[in-house]
């Protein structure tokens, strides 16, 4: 197919590789424009931008798509019959009406939840946080809504015990790449069906002030929140007055004041929780590198009763 690609991170460049080895045509490439990024803030471009241009590929990076002057690039190469289809994934803009219109054979997107589940921008950070046993990958056709399109194909994914959310985004990603190459071999036999009613849930972005740990919350929804925010923005909590990283966790039996420490061990530090206990075995202070709890002790001494805390 001729295919005009809309994507931004290493996730949608993941599903642009898939489409490339398939033998698709990208006749353009959208993305967002290059930002600012690591301890010198130099503008870096996306990892589709670094991909497109590897391949030789047109890329445009219009700051929004408002302006109907902006879809120019998207009208022209539709009018010299270039592209027929436009695959969106993880783009980071919205997509009006009239550029969604633009390919004769519309826009399909390639969502990273088994929707209605999880509609919106963080899918598989909710999805661990909530305690899902499954996600998956949605190939959709695209409306105005949030995710709101019929469903062209759907396939589940397991979440494994020890996931977070950078080790389920990289299964995801290559699930949604094989699924986009499949939607587009079957596409002349798909039936849209769309999407029901029951089961809608939103996925909000993820921000820093949902970092810190509640320690009146059950071991199992702060095992779920440590999973769901590694690499970003990371599980924190207050510790001897110095604010911690906690980068896994794992929930365990245990009975005591909410925040105060159990047990400390080389295998890691129990800390009680509103029910139950929850292991810290890596950590981080300011400044430092993530450790695994034996090594962490060496320079941060914890004792039973210490208090963890963020208040």
């Amino acid at each position: 197919m001729r295919i005009i690609f809309a994507g931004t991170p290493e996730f949608a460049a993941t599903a642009l590789q898939a489409l490339l080895d398939a033998g698709h045509q990208i006749s353009l490439v959208l993305t967002q424009p290059d930002r600012p990024a690591g301890r010198g803030m130099q503008l870096l471009p996306s990892a589709v931008k670094q991909l497109a241009l590897r391949h030789g590929l047109g890329v445009c990076q219009p700051e929004r798509l408002k302006d109907p002057s902006s879809h120019e690039p998207i009208r022209a190469v539709v009018a010299n019959n270039q592209a027929d289809l436009m695959v969106v994934v993880a783009y980071g803009l919205i997509l009006p009406q009239a550029v969604i219109d633009l390919p004769c054979l519309g826009c399909i997107n390639i969502h990273a939840s088994l929707l209605p589940r999880w509609r919106g921008a963080a899918p598989i950070q909710r999805a661990i946080q909530a305690g899902d046993r499954e996600t998956g990958i949605t190939i959709m056709r695209m409306d105005a809504g949030l995710d709101t399109g019929a469903m062209l194909l759907q396939r589940a994914l397991p979440i494994a015990p020890d996931d977070n959310a950078a080790s389920l985004h990289d299964k995801l990603a290559v699930l949604g790449g094989e699924l986009i190459v499949e939607a587009l071999t079957r596409f002349d036999n798909l039936q849209p069906v769309a999407q029901p009613d029951v089961g809608v849930t939103y996925a909000s972005k993820v921000g820093k002030a949902e970092a810190p740990l509640d320690w009146q919350q059950s071991a199992q929804q702060l095992e779920n929140q440590v999973r769901a925010f590694n690499p970003f923005p990371g599980a924190s909590s207050s510790c001897n007055g110095t604010q911690l990283k906690i980068w896994r966790a794992t929930a365990v039996p245990g009975e005591g004041t909410p925040g105060k420490v159990l047990e400390v061990t080389g295998a890691g530090i129990q800390v009680a929780c509103g029910v139950g206990a929850l292991c810290l075995t890596e950590l981080q202070r300011p400044g430092s590198k993530r450790l695994s709890a034996k090594d962490f002790l060496h320079g941060f001494p914890v004792s039973v009763g210490t208090r963890f805390g963020n208040d």
